[in-house]
């Protein structure tokens, strides 16, 4: 019996618990117009054996030979007995000629039938279409078992990180370049080692799939990577999609062209924030961000809206980033205080407003600010003293 429908009437997560529910055996085909892509996932009694993917496809000896687990000698070696009459699959040749083990070969295949699936599960729209078929039709070197409510789980937390991922890596095209170098160098690089490997390979033409398939990891892990070194303005991320990228290795900065619109689309969101207009100064905002991602009043203004909104987290991530690429922006220093209050960090508030102090004699706009940052450090000490929990409003 086959089952099938578009996804905008049943969502890919419920075809999923339909067929772990009733113990489903056969073949699971997705197909998105909108992304010219389509993947199979094998099922064998409701657990998923097998997936693939269009536009990913892995076979078990290149993906061995990408993440170094064999070499070019070890897989001429297995297909040439293949060819001469070997009728196991690749999988096991590897394994009976000591090259690598069988506990290793279902690692991979795993691995890839996890990405094929958490791929799938981010389309909100195609069509599906399942057909009862023998667990003996499935495609593969090995046949593993991966139970649908853990992989469902894994999804959601996968979807919930890339919709915080997203606003600087909206998709997998988007290629990474390393940022110029701070005015007056910078310190020693603390990274761990999945870090340097991807930092290694960036060269400003390899897109975020494009490491992630030669590393042999996941698009989203990788995502995930970037964005850190992007949140630390170790590199940038450059979008080919668009027009104007704002500044890139050697160009010298951004165009006068493109700092123009960037400072009219900053003035445009502050107006905008001053008149309560929250929507209208994000807009302004988010456009500045994409046309100079690098730019540390972009994300001053960026953490000013979160901190409006009363998302003093995700602000205080904005205005670290600011901070990180001009130390010396002391209203960034100011906001930053007053959203480490809001989270209950008074201690880390007051060191910022320390910072703040010794900049601010700088600009008479900030000197003018100076009796609400006492008032508010003031109030700081005293819920450090008591040991408080809650935050504390700007007044």
């Amino acid at each position: 019996m086959a089952i099938e429908g578009p996804l905008r009437e049943l969502g890919i997560h419920d075809v999923f618990q339909l067929l772990d529910l009733s113990r489903k055996t056969g073949a699971l085909r997705v197909t998105s117009e909108l992304r010219h892509n389509n993947g199979t996932i094998y099922f064998d009694n409701g657990v998923i054996v097998f997936a693939e993917i269009r536009s990913n496809p892995h076979p078990l000896g290149g993906l061995l030979l990408r993440t170094g687990k064999i070499t070019e000698a070890d897989l001429e070696r297995a297909r040439d007995m293949q060819q001469r009459g070997d009728k196991r699959r690749l999988g096991e040749i590897l394994v009976a000629l000591g090259v690598i083990t069988q506990r290793e070969v279902e690692r991979q295949v795993r691995f890839q039938v996890e990405e094929v699936v958490f791929e799938v599960m981010s389309w909100n729209e195609g069509y599906f279409s399942f057909t009862e078929t023998p667990q003996s039709d499935v495609p593969t070197e090995v046949t593993v078992r991966i139970p649908v409510e853990a992989l469902l789980m894994e999804g959601a937390r996968r979807i919930d990180e890339w919709s915080r991922i997203e606003g600087r890596i909206p998709h997998v095209g988007v290629v990474p370049s390393l940022a110029p170098p701070p005015e007056g160098g910078g310190g020693e690089l603390d990274l761990l080692p999945p870090e340097w490997e991807v930092l290694a390979l960036i060269d400003g033409q390899r897109s975020v799939r494009a490491l992630a398939t030669e590393l042999g990891r996941s698009d989203f892990e990788v995502a995930k990577t970037l964005f850190g070194l992007e949140s630390a303005a170790i590199i940038m991320l450059l979008d080919p999609g668009t027009t104007r990228r704002g500044r890139g290795p050697g160009a010298g900065g951004p165009s006068p062209s493109t700092a123009s619109d960037v400072a009219e689309l900053i003035a445009k969101a502050e107006q905008a924030l001053e008149a309560h207009d929250v929507d209208g100064a994000r807009a302004a905002a988010e456009q500045a961000a994409g046309l100079q991602p690098h730019d540390p009043t972009v994300h001053l203004m960026l953490g000013r809206l979160r901190l409006a909104q009363g998302h003093a987290s995700a602000a205080a991530d904005e205005l670290r980033r600011a901070l990180r690429l001009d130390p010396l922006l002391a209203p960034a220093h100011r906001h930053l205080g007053y959203a480490l209050v809001a989270i209950g960090r008074f201690g880390e508030a007051l060191d910022s407003w320390e910072q703040w102090q010794r900049l601010a004699s700088r600009s008479q706009e900030e000197m003018a600010q100076r009796p609400a940052v006492e008032q508010a450090r003031d109030a700081a000490r005293v819920f450090q003293t008591m040991g408080a929990g809650g935050g504390v409003g700007r007044g």
